[in-house]
Parts: C-alpha cells; sequence; structure tokens
C-alpha cells in the first residue's frame, strides 16, 4: 500500500527531526534524572502512545484543525507547558523525600506505572514538535491519488514512533546511569532530583514561549 521509497524517505526526514532533542526527549531525560530508570522507561512508552494519538488525529483530519488554527494550537501547546512545569515543580518539591535506600525499592512503590504512562501520553500529544511534524510533514510522503490515505498515514507514523522508541529509550538509560551515580548520596540524590525538576519547569516554559513558524 505505501511504496518502500516512500517509507525510506519519510524514515530519513524522521530521524533528522527525532535526532534533535525536543520536548519529548528533555522530559523523559527529566524524568529519568528524577525518578530513575523505571520511571523514564514508562515515560518513553508514553510519549510513543501520545505521538501515535497525534498520527491518528492527523489522519482523520484533526491535524489540520490544530495546524491551520492559531488559537487551537496555543491551547493545546499551552496545556501541555502547564502540565510539564506542575510536574516540574512536584519533583522539586519531593526532591528531599529521594534517599539511597529507596532505590532498592521496586519503582511502582515510588509512582505508578500507569500515571507515568498517562504522564507521557498527555506530553507526547500535546508537543508542539509533534504536532507541526506530524501535521505538515507526513501528508507529503503518502500517495494521495491511491486509496485508503488514512490509513497510508498511520502506517508511516510507525516509522517515526519506531525510530523515536529507540532514540527516547537510549536517552532515558543514559540519564539514569548517571542518576545511579548521584545516587551514592543522598545529598547527591537530592541534588539530581532538584535538577529533573528544574529541567520540565524550563521546558515547559520554554514550550509555552515558543512560537510556530507559519
Amino acid at each position: 500500500m505505501v511504496s518502500t521509497e516512500r517509507v525510506l524517505a519519510f524514515a530519513a526526514m524522521s530521524l533528522l527531526v527525532i535526532v534533535i532533542p525536543g520536548p519529548s526527549v528533555l522530559f523523559v531525560i527529566g524524568r529519568a534524572l528524577a525518578h530513575g530508570r523505571r520511571t523514564a522507561l514508562a515515560t518513553v512508552l508514553g510519549n510513543l502512545i501520545g505521538s501515535y494519538v497525534l498520527v491518528i488525529a492527523v489522519a482523520w483530519g484533526l491535524g489540520a484543525l490544530v495546524e491551520t488554527s492559531a488559537a487551537v494550537f496555543m491551547g493545546v501547546k499551552l496545556a501541555g507547558a502547564a502540565y510539564l512545569v506542575y510536574l516540574g515543580v512536584q519533583a522539586f518539591r519531593h526532591r528531599r523525600e529521594m534517599r539511597v535506600a529507596d532505590m532498592a525499592a521496586p519503582a511502582g512503590e515510588r509512582r505508578g506505572d500507569l500515571r507515568t504512562i498517562l504522564d507521557g501520553i498527555l506530553v507526547g500529544a500535546t508537543n508542539p514538535k509533534g504536532i507541526v511534524f506530524f501535521a505538515a510533514v507526513l501528508p507529503q510522503f503518502v500517495d494521495h491519488t491511491a486509496r485508503h490515505v488514512p490509513l497510508q498515514m498511520m502506517v508511516l507514523g510507525l516509522v517515526p514512533v519506531t525510530i523515536g522508541m529507540i532514540t527516547d529509550t537510549l536517552w532515558g538509560l543514559g540519564a539514569s546511569a548517571a542518576r545511579s551515580w548521584f545516587a551514592r548520596s543522598d545529598r547527591r540524590l537530592s541534588m539530581v532530583g532538584g535538577a529533573g525538576g528544574f529541567a520540565m519547569i524550563g521546558l515547559g516554559v520554554t514550550v509555552a514561549v515558543t512560537g510556530r513558524a507559519d
């Protein structure tokens, strides 16, 4: 249904966009520093689901509304930015509750996996970079003369999602490894938890003030 040439071309374009760290990558890093590897990986999963929600929205026409309406785009962007700031504030507020002994406890007891995945879905689905990419770039690689255009978009959308899964996982594991070194000291662990919170707050502010390219 989708030619190999189109898939490869879209994969190359996706890779160029994804290798530049955006809100999703920075969010994964912030969560890894604040909460550890398991939370980082659950966040990656949530981000991927949220990104594919954007693919579905674009495939069935909703993406065009978000892209063409400045008001809708601004609303989606600010909602995501506000939630990032909220999560960052929470991580910073609870930074002193992080202890070396807690590292041995199952991560699910510190923060539910389902809640973490839902956080990732919200951030992934409101990612301005993802909205613009899927709404403006994805349709260019679809054969509009063929049938089942929405299905073509959904198939092509699996390409950047797969690439993102690999790269985001590597980012999360790398940040988690750095956190493990800090975990040898309660004070250092508290500091890195606070740093992760600040990173998410800064990311939220950046998303809020960044305009879209019209």
